[in-house]
């Protein structure tokens, strides 16, 4: 993984689990060990999901630059399902309390897509891909016509 894209997992993961770090206390203090145990699950689900749609989606903008828009429309469409199927799922449980979880699973969303526009909106990433010195040095040495 290219040391660009490392750095947007990186800041993107950080705040999300200082988020469910904070959810986990909240829902602690309010539900007790299994409200904790929810907003970690739920935490952990987001980071989860969140950072393999990522490096899915980064794969997806090196190898098929075209896709790239498509790709990230149906990769968040997807992500979103996924979510709410989770949550459908795991309503009754009785493992942990499905309210912290939900709640967690919402709020991590959100810091996680915050956190990724921010990382884009930071990182200094090129929309021309500059010469380098071998395809001038090539261009120069060719034949002359």
């Amino acid at each position: 993984m290219p040391s660009n894209d490392a750095r947007t997992l990186l800041h993107t993961a950080v705040p999300t689990a200082a988020a469910g770090a904070v959810a986990a206390a909240i829902s602690g203090g309010v539900a007790g060990g299994k409200g904790a145990l929810g907003a970690v699950v739920g935490t952990l689900v987001v980071i989860l999901f969140m950072g393999i749609g990522l490096v899915v989606l980064q794969r997806t903008a090196r190898s098929l630059p075209h896709l790239f828009q498509a790709m990230g429309l149906m990769l968040y469409t997807a992500q979103l399902l996924l979510l709410f199927i989770f949550v459908a799922v795991f309503k009754n449980t009785t493992v942990f309390n499905p309210k912290a979880f939900a709640i967690t699973l919402v709020a991590t969303t959100l810091v996680w897509i915050g956190a990724q526009a921010r990382a884009h909106m930071k990182a200094k990433i090129l929309y021309v891909e500059p010469e380098s010195d071998k395809d001038k040095k090539s261009e120069n040495s060719g034949p002359k016509s």
